[in-house]
């Protein structure tokens, strides 16, 4: 009975643990320029569907989970896409860096 638990508990652990890498990946893909909800579904369908057939981790499939994002949205978004995004995300950071600059001066 003991050996049994023991093999449970390694299951449980081994898929809280792939439940981990993904999430993290998901949140990593999300954060990356470009990327939407769509390509966020299309790479997690692509993960879990090559973890289904081949019975690997994803860790032991495709590596880290941040770096796989970033591999995945390279893939998955295109270019003019993600550029785009880029030069979006540069505006807003400016404007922001500019605001808090303003209420420092203003005491807001």
């Amino acid at each position: 009975m003991a050996k049994k638990d023991r093999t449970t508990d390694a299951a449980k652990e081994k898929e809280k643990d792939r439940d981990k890498w993904m999430a993290r990946f998901q949140v990593r893909l999300a954060m990356q320029p470009g990327v939407d909800r769509a390509v966020v579904l299309q790479a997690v369908k692509d993960v879990a569907g090559h973890c289904a057939v081949t019975g690997e981790h994803p860790r032991t499939a495709f590596g880290e989970p941040d770096a796989y994002a970033v591999q995945a949205a390279a893939r998955l978004v295109p270019a003019d896409r993600a550029a785009r995004a880029k030069r979006h995300n540069a505006v807003v950071d400016t404007l922001d860096s500019v605001a808090k600059g303003a209420r420092d001066v203003t005491g807001l």
